[in-house]
């Protein structure tokens, strides 16, 4: 049974978001503190964690922060605020999806089994031969979805690392922004190509010596995005 955490100090919708996912046959924990919420999901382990943004102690944004430094399970970040700002922070900063309340558990229910079923496709594979692509330093498991520069593992999130991959995969090829979203995201998905470049830039920021003057990324102006020749 897959064990499901929501960091949510909403009594009233942190209990129906509970139930509808106990129907569903999940396990779900509820935390109203930021603090120990991000605590729990520090030192147990979830399937899949969804995390209020106005949270007290710890905001969402901190949680989703911290949690990115070690694990890439899904991040399902909710909140009231409906402002394009907060909801491109949240993705930057790690999470795999963003809903604004209010919002229909129905949909917050399938959101969350679709992450579940994307995360198991991609790192539910262990029987799979063991599978490194490798760029001038840079080298990635494909079978353990790890990246290392130099020998350092870096941690990216599970978009960060798709987007990666299929950059590598596709050595030289230049992508459009609608290109990306759509192989990466999945064209049914909500949101928009701002979230490409914010995640362009987080993976500059962890896997470039100089993210001003990139060695792996490039940006082909007014086209999209490739890996260097």
């Amino acid at each position: 049974m897959k064990k499901i955490l929501i960091i949510e100090d909403e009594t009233s919708i942190a209990e129906l978001e509970k139930d509808y996912l106990e129907i569903s046959n999940f396990q779900v924990e509820i935390e109203s503190s930021g603090d120990i919420g991000l605590q729990k999901a520090k030192t147990k382990n979830y399937d899949l964690i969804i995390v209020d943004i106005m949270l007290p102690e710890v905001s969402g944004f901190e949680i989703c922060k911290e949690i990115r430094k070690t694990q890439n399970i899904p991040i399902i970040m909710v909140s009231a605020k409906k402002e394009d700002i907060d909801k491109i922070r949240g993705l930057g900063l790690g999470a795999d999806d963003y809903i604004t309340k209010p919002f229909s558990p129905g949909e917050l229910v399938a959101r969350v089994k679709a992450h579940l079923i994307r995360y198991e496709r991609l790192v539910g594979s262990s029987f799979r031969e063991k599978q490194e692509l490798i760029v001038n330093g840079l080298r990635i498991d494909k079978s353990s979805r790890r990246v290392y520069v130099d020998e350092n593992e870096v941690f990216l999130t599970g978009k960060e690392f798709d987007l990666l991959q299929l950059l590598v995969e596709n050595s030289n090829r230049v992508f459009t922004k609608n290109e990306l979203f759509d192989k990466v995201w999945g064209i049914d998905s909500t949101g928009d190509i701002a979230t490409v470049t914010v995640h362009v830039r987080k993976l500059r920021e962890k896997i470039e010596k100089e993210p001003s003057n990139p060695e792996y990324i490039e940006t082909v102006w007014g086209v999209g995005y490739r890996l260097k020749p």
